[in-house]
């Protein structure tokens, strides 16, 4: 972890979750001893946070490692739509795209999931049948998250009970910048339990949080709450996704694992527009993780918009051609 103070990460030796992250429990204490308490997580060096992703952009990928790399991008994609003027037949069109990327080239994909309202979750697995595409359906009153929490576990059980195989929810933004954690803590776990056997992806929707500091301590809360995987936003709010905040998620998902032995995802979500960023955050991710997070399973990219630049990328090394953006489907 990049601590305020430019020290290095610390090994607890506990691994027992529930003793490392309990509301109010003492630092030291327990079979975490060492670690910070749930909500008195390691100041954020910004200056540091900022300095090593600006390290990251400056990588240059090459070749067959490039083509491998934008391989693995597009295997971790969900393709999201969420608009009010979504139809069954946008819904099909964008799952046949995550199916086959690139119609002439079965070697690239399929995606990693297709992101879709309640509404179009049956339309999405009928289309998706067979396949191991997931369908994620977001939940909890996105994007606000501005509901009660009885509507909102409703959200979740509709969702689930139509297919889902995973749920994205939203943190109550207001709770978590006022200091009502507990709140924020009881309506993840809550939506945890609701959510049955399927995975919950928690967006933090860090644009509106403010600082790192505030990012690290939500992203720890989300954990400790259940999360399957941390999110960074829902793409409506901007800024969205950064490397900088993708790096302090990442660091607080790397100190779980070192506490826990419990692997965590992450989804970068909104923001995201280009192969070479892409490449970049696979980077980021293998330096701070490792191997074992180089998998849809553990990491995912929240851009739809790339795809297509990623595509072009991958043509452009099979032909030695540029293409052109009409040449690929938008949906």
């Amino acid at each position: 972890m990049i601590h305020e103070n430019g020290g290095g990460s610390s090994h607890p030796n506990g691994n027992g979750a529930n003793a490392l992250f309990r509301t109010g429990g003492a630092t030291g204490q327990g079979t975490g001893g060492g670690r910070f308490a749930l909500f008195e997580p390691p100041k954020v060096n910004a200056v540091a946070i900022e300095e090593r992703v600006s390290a990251f952009a400056k990588r240059s990928i090459k070749k067959a490692t490039k083509v491998s790399g934008l391989k693995l991008a597009v295997s971790m994609m969900d393709l999201t739509t969420l608009e009010g003027k979504d139809t069954a037949g946008k819904v099909r069109q964008l799952c046949q795209k995550a199916l086959r990327p690139l119609e002439e080239d079965p070697s690239i994909g399929p995606c990693a999931a297709i992101c879709v309202y309640p509404n179009h979750v049956a339309t999405a697995k009928d289309a998706l049948a067979g396949s191991t595409v997931k369908v994620a359906s977001v939940a909890t009153a996105f994007p606000s998250g501005q509901s009660p929490l009885d509507i909102k576990l409703e959200d979740t059980r509709r969702a689930v009970s139509f297919g889902a195989d995973e749920i994205d929810m939203v943190i109550d933004r207001g709770a978590m910048l006022s200091g009502d954690y507990a709140k924020v803590f009881d309506e993840i776990a809550a939506t945890k339990e609701a959510s049955g056997a399927a995975h919950l992806k928690v967006i933090l929707e860090t644009g509106e949080l403010g600082s790192y500091d505030m990012v690290r301590k939500a992203s720890d809360l989300a954990i400790a709450a259940g999360a399957d995987f941390i999110k960074t936003s829902t793409g409506k709010v901007q800024p969205a996704a950064t490397p900088a905040v993708t790096l302090v998620m990442l660091e607080a998902i790397r100190d779980h694992f070192y506490a826990t032995g419990r692997k965590i995802g992450m989804k970068p979500a909104g923001g995201i527009r280009t192969a070479k960023q892409c490449l970049h955050y696979l980077v980021m991710v293998k330096e701070t993780l490792g191997d074992a997070w180089l998998t849809p399973d553990l990491f995912r990219f929240g851009a739809s918009a790339v795809l297509n630049d990623v595509l072009m990328q991958l043509e452009k090394e099979r032909t030695g051609l540029y293409q052109a953006s009409d040449d690929f489907s938008k949906d």
